[in-house]
């Protein structure tokens, strides 16, 4: 990609730029691009475990109704039949 100029960076994100870089052991550059890969969630911090989206999408997504129903069968389905087991 070619380069990009961001203007009024403000000093305490330039602070932590630095002291990516000089903690690193990186360029300025190198440690600008690991900041925004991890902010935009396209590199894992180190030491962060890794975040897992698959099934986000449908948390918290029943109504009430649709979660007592599903509570419901759940119990049907946990009965134990006494003549089944003769």
């Amino acid at each position: 990609m070619k380069a990009i100029t961001v203007r009024n960076l403000p000093a305490a994100v330039a602070r932590t730029i630095r002291e990516r870089s000089s903690r690193e052991g990186i360029s300025t550059n190198k440690a600008v691009i690991s900041l925004l890969e991890e902010a935009t969630g396209k590199k894992r911090p180190r030491g962060v475990a890794p975040l897992h989206h698959e099934l986000d999408a449908l948390a918290g997504t029943w109504s009430r109704e649709e979660s007592v129903e599903f509570e419901r069968a759940l119990r049907e389905q946990r009965t134990i039949d006494p003549e089944l087991w003769k």
